[in-house]
């Protein structure tokens, strides 16, 4: 018998269905794998009763925990050693950690959630990036606001969330980084949105918001231009490694 479901508020939270299944992360690992690709797992993945099934555990996911508290709960209280650095996103951020393992540790660490748009980051950030006393925060956020994950917006809308994130974190000593958003020309999931014009303009609006603020812009648009959705744009976060901006030294506290 399945437990009853919890109504109101309790100390401990059911988590379940939170964070990529074991599917999922053995076909991030092999798209970004050297060589061709496993006929076998592309099939699964372009099958429309995959998409219709992992719909469906996200429409569940966020009836019971809409920002998606609790994929990162138990690891926020793991944590013990110093944190240089947090990486808050979507599936770039959360497939990046597959894609570079390495580069997330020794005190850098991820907390991208895929699908998520910036106000369920902005609801989670106290607890994924705040409670955690980084020296610096990279945020990368918008395409899945573009797409209308979590239904319509307006772009002030996003800039609203971004700024109370970059308010968030400048309040408790906390460094800002800004990832750039790569243009794309579709949305697989989402069909009827064209992207590109909306990704530039918020774009344009998160380089214009770090020059103003004095905030590291990660320019991951010149180094992923023209690529499309590959192996390249996991792997192409090269921008804010060449820039010192998630280098130890620029994490410094001000």
């Amino acid at each position: 018998m399945s437990p009853s479901p919890v109504i109101g508020m309790a100390d401990n939270l059911e988590t379940s269905g939170s964070g990529p299944t074991d599917e999922e992360i053995l076909f991030v690992k092999a798209y970004l794998a050297e060589g061709p690709m496993d006929p076998r797992l592309i099939a699964i993945a372009t099958d429309p009763r995959y998409a219709s099934e992992r719909a469906q555990r996200m429409a569940e996911l966020r009836a019971r925990d809409w920002p998606n508290l609790g994929q990162y709960r138990s690891a926020n209280a793991a944590v013990t050693t110093p944190t240089k650095a947090v990486f808050i996103g979507d599936s770039y951020t959360e497939f990046w950690q597959a894609a570079d393992p390495d580069f997330f540790s020794s005190g850098i660490i991820g907390r991208g959630i895929s699908g998520q748009t910036s106000p369920q980051m902005l609801l989670r950030f106290m607890a994924d990036v705040v409670a955690l006393q980084p020296r610096c925060v990279h945020i990368l956020a918008g395409g899945n606001d573009v797409a209308g994950n979590t239904g319509p917006s307006t772009p002030q809308d996003y800039k609203n969330n971004m700024l109370a994130m970059i308010t968030l974190a400048q309040a408790h000593g906390i460094r800002v980084i800004l990832g750039g958003l790569t243009v794309i020309k579709s949305f697989q999931w989402a069909p009827g949105i064209d992207p590109a014009g909306r990704l530039t303009e918020l774009d344009s609006w998160i380089r214009a918001t770090a020059a103003t603020r004095g905030l590291s812009y990660a320019d991951y648009p010149s180094v992923l231009a023209g690529a499309g959705p590959n192996r390249q744009r996991l792997r192409g976060h090269a921008p804010c490694r060449r820039s010192g901006a998630c280098t130890r030294p620029r994490c410094g506290r001000p």
